[in-house]
This record gives structure tokens, C-alpha cells and sequence, in this order.
């Protein structure tokens, strides 16, 4: 008898998912404004190292620290995101980049942002 292995199927990526509870970064982070955030994960492997999923934030600024590389595909909104150097750089929605491991800056959130997101990676 030939033995089936367990069936391994697409998991599909809806932007209309609900999303999680609403969260806040860490009061000493949080510059201005009042950035709520709210992370729906759609995907997320067996070791924990790799997930995709949306990410919305209201207006407002933050200091943020990438502790994983991190792709981003911004749906809607506008933010500044500018490095530990002071170099600052507008990404729109229809605007895609990465975040590499390491990333120490601000993300001064415009417009309100949904994202679509990957990461990979164990956080130190």
C-alpha cells in the first residue's frame, strides 16, 4: 500500500479578514498622535520563524526596532519612515519595501496604513 502524506494546500490571503484586537506600542515609543494597531495573521509556520499577515495603524509617530527582515506591501495610507540616521523616506499605498533585521527608526504614520506583511526570522 502506498502511504499518502498530509495534503499541503494554499492558504489564501484575504485583505477583507477581520482584524485582531487593537494594540498599542510602548508608551515611551509612541511620539505623537495616537497610533492603535491591529495584526491579523493569515499564515504562520510550524517553527514560528515565517508569517504573513495584515497590519493596520491609525495617524500618529513611533519608535520602532526591526527585530525580524520584513517585507511590506502598503494597501492604503501614508507613512514617513525615517532611519537612525534622520534619512526619511514616503511610502504610499501601491508602495512596497523591505524592513531589514536591525531597522532602528521612527514610522510617522500620515494617513491611516494597512499592510500586507511578511517576516522571517527568530527575534533576539
Amino acid at each position: 500500500p502506498v502511504l499518502a502524506g498530509p495534503t499541503v494546500t494554499n492558504v489564501d490571503f484575504p485583505a477583507g479578514r477581520p482584524p485582531a484586537a487593537g494594540y498599542w506600542p510602548e508608551r515611551s515609543c509612541i511620539l505623537s498622535g495616537r497610533p492603535e494597531q491591529t495584526a491579523t495573521y493569515v499564515y504562520e509556520s510550524p517553527d514560528k520563524l515565517f508569517a504573513a499577515g495584515i497590519w493596520t495603524c491609525r495617524p500618529g509617530k513611533f519608535r520602532i526596532d526591526f527585530g525580524r527582515d520584513e517585507f511590506i506591501h502598503l494597501l492604503e495610507g501614508v507613512v514617513i519612515v525615517t532611519d537612525a540616521e534622520g534619512t526619511a523616506k514616503t511610502y504610499r499605498a501601491g508602495d512596497a519595501f523591505v524592513t531589514p533585521k536591525g531597522f532602528s527608526g521612527t514610522w510617522d504614520v500620515i494617513e491611516p496604513v494597512k499592510k500586507h506583511f511578511t517576516y522571517y526570522g527568530a527575534v533576539d
